[in-house]
């Protein structure tokens, strides 16, 4: 097909204001990506738009299965409260009260 041009699980982005963060989510506009090294703002850097990862979440969140997954930028961690936060993907398993680490699948789609 003459008109790929490419897969868009990995993306080349400009940093945003304060800089990126290897393994750590960053909105940009509509997109979800995972950087894949630290950048300082306004240089490019990639990111991963879709897979599983592991990141922080809210402690007292309890969500099932497949509940969907918001990125809380300014505590930086997941959460199941969808109040000013951006649709990331969705929570892999069923996680209890306490809990600070999860397993998150990105929806590597525009929010």
């Amino acid at each position: 097909m003459k008109n790929f041009v490419q897969k868009g699980d990995v993306v080349t982005f400009t940093a945003p204001s304060g800089g990126v963060t290897s393994g750590t989510p960053v909105v940009i506009n509509g997109l979800c990506v995972i950087p894949a090294f630290s950048a300082a703002e306004t240089y490019e850097c990639e990111g991963v738009t879709q897979g599983v990862f592991s990141l922080p979440k809210k402690a007292t969140d309890t969500p099932a299965q497949f509940a969907k997954a918001y990125w809380d930028a300014a505590l930086g961690e997941v959460t199941t409260t969808s109040a000013a936060m951006k649709l990331i993907g969705v929570f892999m398993d069923d996680y209890a009260n306490g809990v600070l680490e999860c397993e998150v699948r990105l929806n590597g789609v525009s929010i």
